[in-house]
């Protein structure tokens, strides 16, 4: 019996009436116990269903609770776990997540997806290269005979200019979504070691454009574009930086569309650039000295489905083929040129980080196939083919590795039977130490195969040109490629093929004291943001 029956009971005995007879009372009293005891259990059950399924639910939700708490933690736990790795192990995975998106470029880029105001981005280098005999020393990703038409070797100790770009964009967000982006770039080159240099300054605007994005009234496959039109760089250069070397680079006056959506997997670009030509001469029956100059212009699409671009781009340059080239051969009115490249985002398939491969091909104003419409004493029947790559990876937690490759055919470029073949292979290592201190080392290898019939009074040669770089680097932070900024020291040896000495009388090798066997040191910062 429940507590609360044998309380009603003993209730019952103290309260009875004293009026009440004995057989009443046992009757009253059997009848009351049982109705007591019926109630009292059947209020005593209710209330303990209740009582427990109420302890039940609580329960229940106490447990569904703890269990999420227990998630979350684990959650918490992995991460402080992988954030503890990236600060102890420097993990790859971490790592290799600033390993490679955009060289100099990168601010630039960052700069377009930026909030509303004026916003800034530079890159700049300034270096100091000095022979072994104290005074200063020739240097240049394209020192070398095949630098002529592109050849480019490594750069790591051997830039002894200061190179500064200053970009200043102002972003604009109207009522109606509609963004607008104004940008300008100022640019300066100068290789005296002077601080007082405007007497040799090339100051510039390289840069001076509108563009318009998320324009309401866009609908269906131009919902997602971005027209512009000005002087700019176009938004999908890209290079080898430890080369110095775009891959492609288009650049010059006119307008665009960018991120037209063919369909859901295949985006296009539309872009026309002016370029002009500096004035040439003109030669005719009537008058051999007439001057005259012309302007190229290029017709682009660019083409991206998944990791894979294609380019195609016709130029055109009227009375061109008048210029006078310095040789028997007609120089190009029009020409085409094509890109095929790969962006990748694993290191050739093996390991983690990237991998950017490029073939392309022109012919005629095409055949520069790097600066697109630069060159207008290519002749109409040149023809040019180039293979770039380059990857990125950690080979270990403190050790990164870059290799690169540019290689280049070129048939008829400047006179009739003329070619140009040149392959580099440069390989850059760097080893971080500390949090701030890295050892960085470069090999630069290029073989070249010049014959270019006299063309500017040259000589066909053949040969190497080998390069060895040791550069101790300072910087905040160390970490993946693309740190900046940092303060390197370097000491490099270079030695060459001495036939390559004869190619040109006015380029640096075959100077005095310039000929093979060359020891340079020096210093350089460079930075950007």
């Amino acid at each position: 019996m429940s507590r609360s029956a044998i309380d009603v009971i003993e209730g019952s005995r103290l309260c009875r009436p004293r009026w009440a007879t004995p057989g009443f009372r046992k009757t009253g009293l059997a009848i009351g116990v049982a109705l007591a005891s019926l109630g009292a259990v059947s209020s005593a059950q209710a209330q303990s269903n209740q009582s427990l399924e109420a302890r039940l639910a609580a329960l229940e939700a106490r447990v569904a609770a703890a269990e999420q708490r227990a998630a979350t933690a684990e959650q918490r736990a992995n991460r402080a776990e992988q954030k503890l790795d990236s600060l102890e192990d420097q993990s790859l995975d971490t790592r290799l997540a600033a390993v490679e998106s955009q060289t100099e470029n990168r601010s630039a880029e960052a700069a377009e997806q930026g909030d509303d105001g004026l916003s800034l981005s530079v890159y700049a280098r300034s270096g100091l290269l000095l022979g072994d005999d104290g005074k200063s020393a020739p240097g240049g990703p394209y020192l070398t005979p095949a630098g002529a038409t592109g050849g480019a070797v490594g750069r790591l100790g051997n830039e002894p200019d200061t190179y500064v770009e200053t970009v200043l964009s102002y972003h604009q967000t109207f009522d109606n979504g509609a963004k607008s982006l104004y940008r300008i770039m100022l640019a300066d080159s100068t290789t005296t070691s002077n601080d007082w240099t405007a007497d040799e300054s090339q100051l510039n605007v390289r840069q001076a454009f509108v563009e318009f994005s998320d324009l309401p009234s866009f609908t269906g496959p131009f919902e997602n574009a971005k027209v512009w039109a000005g002087k700019r760089f176009d938004r999908n250069n890209f290079d080898i930086h430890w080369l110095d070397s775009d891959v492609i680079f288009l650049a010059g006056t006119g307008a665009g569309v960018y991120d037209v959506a063919v369909t859901d997997d295949w985006s296009t670009n539309l872009t026309l650039y002016g370029r002009s030509f500096s004035d040439f001469s003109v030669v005719t029956s009537d008058n051999p000295d007439l001057t005259g100059s012309t302007d190229a212009l290029i017709l682009s699409t660019n083409n991206y489905v998944g990791p894979f671009q294609w380019m195609l781009s016709g130029l055109s340059a009227n009375d061109n083929d008048d210029r006078d080239t310095g040789s028997r051969a007609k120089a190009a009115d029009h020409g085409f040129h094509s890109m095929l490249a790969y962006h990748g985002d694993s290191f050739f398939g093996v390991s983690d980080g990237n991998t950017v491969a490029a073939l392309l091909h022109g012919e005629g104003l095409g055949a520069e196939v790097k600066s697109l419409g630069s060159d207008g004493n290519l002749t109409k029947d040149a023809k040019t083919t180039r293979l770039a790559l380059y990857g990125t990876t950690y080979v270990a937690p403190s050790w990164r590795l870059a290799p690169a490759m540019l290689a280049q055919t070129s048939d008829d470029r400047y006179a009739n039977g003329d070619s140009y073949d040149w392959a580099t292979f440069n390989l850059r290592f760097a080893n971080e130490l500390t949090q701030n201190f890295e050892m960085q080392y470069e090999a630069s290898y290029q073989w070249m195969d010049l014959d270019p019939k006299g063309y500017k009074g040259r000589n066909a040669v053949e040969g190497g040109y080998t390069r060895f770089t040791l550069a101790p680097t300072f910087k905040p932070q160390v970490g993946g490629f693309w740190q900046r900024p940092e303060i390197r020291v370097f000491a490099s040896y270079s030695d060459w093929d001495s036939e390559l000495n004869k190619f040109a009388g006015d380029d640096a090798l075959g100077k005095d004291n310039f000929t093979g066997g060359q020891w340079t040191f020096g210093t350089q910062m460079e930075a950007w943001f």
